[in-house]
């Protein structure tokens, strides 16, 4: 099998640790590594890019690239254990690894037109852009987002109604903010987002949990249970982390509480650009005729989670009081960045990535099914929802969800256990897993393959 980008990468990074490498040492060229191991130029040019991003190479134009010279020539230490379970991802480290959720696919980003455009916007940078950025964002990125939301999602608006933020954290923090008094009430789905969950615990610890079905966030237990709850926070594209869809009779019960009550609704387009087996269904936003709604989305799974930008739909009612929260609390995002996504966007380049990664994503989904069906018969069962970028394989007779999520991690296997997105004693039990990097059947396979030992251990200790 011919190796990704990725095991170039750490192949490298471990050769220079070790010692093999030694600071100064040339390695080969793109095109001639690219030759001796049989695969695509832009693999090996990905490789290098994160090499020379974390220090370990230099390039020097003509005469080639090498080993970074200032680095120790002792091989360095490895880098401390993280934390077991899901609370890895909460740490600035990212761990190495495969089958992780929530990744894009990093073998068939465009590349060469992504560098083209970051090219084009650091040179065009003036003096005058070299001061404060606007709070609310970019202009002109805030009117390509109007415009693909209006087209793809159904959403009127346009660029006044688009505040520019840093990513998730940053919607949720800014909408809090400029919603919420003290001591009100939040109403999340269960099970939910764990950052979120633990985002909202530290900022409004007055929680509601709802419970999720097949259909989605179940309202009535929302209208009977949580009368004083100020907002609620969905992902009714495609729950996070169970894939369901939220049934329209539902989306109109939902917003006919937040118009009854006076409440808001985060609606969080999670995956809402992957869709496969339909056509994609209308936003909640798109149904919303009261104003009540707060659409937010990030690039973190439509291009990539280094972009560090996200959006919100302000509802026109409460403008001012998110422009004064930005204000005061985000000051605005880097104007550079913002202008290489506008330039994106504004070009057709996203919507023919998009376009791409949907057909892509649909083979990629049934690789990862098959092989998981075909490496542990009868252990777990996968229901098949209508898109996202990761499958949830729930464990037909065992609970040991955490533990098991911890063997696959000691084999490179960064699969989420499914119980800790849950608030409340009744859980369900399962895997989290990513498939948006497979390239093929057979390394679905071998990956699968690593842990099947200490799985069959696992299972049978708690059978």
């Amino acid at each position: 099998m011919k190796p990704g980008y990725r095991e170039i990468y750490q192949r490298y990074r471990q050769n220079i640790r070790d010692g093999v490498l030694k600071p100064g040492d040339r390695v080969p060229s793109i095109r001639l590594l690219a030759q001796e191991l049989q695969v695509a130029k832009k693999t090996v040019e990905a490789a290098y890019a994160v090499l020379v991003g974390e220090g370990y190479l230099v390039s020097r134009g003509p005469q080639g690239t090498c080993v970074n010279p200032a680095l120790a020539s002792v091989p360095r230490p490895a880098a401390p254990a993280l934390p077991a379970g899901n609370d890895g991802l909460l740490t600035l480290h990212e761990p190495d690894g495969f089958l992780r959720p929530g990744i894009p696919s990093l073998d068939r980003f465009p590349y060469k037109k992504w560098l083209l455009l970051c090219a084009r916007a650091t040179r065009a940078m003036r003096p005058e852009e070299m001061v404060n950025p606007p709070v609310a964002g970019f202009a002109p990125l805030r009117a390509a987002i109007a415009s693909y939301l209006t087209i793809s999602r159904g959403v009127a608006c346009n660029a006044d109604d688009i505040f520019i933020t840093s990513g998730y954290r940053g919607n949720l923090l800014l909408t809090l903010q400029a919603l919420l008094g003290h001591g009100d009430r939040v109403a999340l789905e269960e099970p939910g987002y764990f950052v979120g969950q633990r985002l909202l615990k530290a900022r409004a610890p007055a929680l509601y949990p709802v419970p999720v079905d097949d259909e989605g966030i179940q309202v009535a237990h929302l209208q009977r249970h949580c009368p004083d709850a100020r907002l609620a926070i969905v992902t009714p594209s495609h729950h996070s982390p169970l894939g369901v869809t939220l049934s329209l009779p539902r989306k109109q019960q939902l917003l006919a509480w937040a118009s009854q009550h006076n409440a808001w609704i985060v609606e969080d387009d999670y995956d809402g650009e992957f869709h496969y087996t339909r056509n994609v269904l209308p936003s909640l936003k798109s149904l919303d005729t009261d104003d009540r709604v707060i659409y937010i989305g990030t690039f973190s799974k439509t291009i990539m989670p280094s972009v560090r930008i996200g959006y919100l739909v302000m509802p026109r009612s409460a403008r001012q009081a998110f422009l004064e929260s930005g204000a005061l609390f985000t000051g605005g995002q880097p104007l550079l960045m913002q202008k290489i996504l506008a330039a994106f966007l504004s070009g057709g380049d996203f919507y023919a990535h998009l376009k791409k990664m949907r057909a892509l994503y649909a083979r990629r989904r049934e690789m990862a099914i098959r092989a998981l069906h075909q490496i542990y018969p009868g252990v777990f069962a996968t229901p098949l929802e209508d898109g996202g970028m990761h499958v949830v394989a729930y464990l037909k007779t065992a609970t040991c969800d955490e533990a098991l999520a911890r063997v696959w991690q000691q084999h490179q296997l960064q699969v989420n256990a499914l119980s800790p997105w849950y608030l409340l004693p009744e859980k369900r039990y399962g895997l989290i897993i990513g498939y948006t990097n497979l390239r093929s059947q057979e390394e679905a396979v071998a990956l699968l393959t690593r842990a099947v030992a200490d799985t069959c251990a696992l299972l049978g200790e708690t059978g």
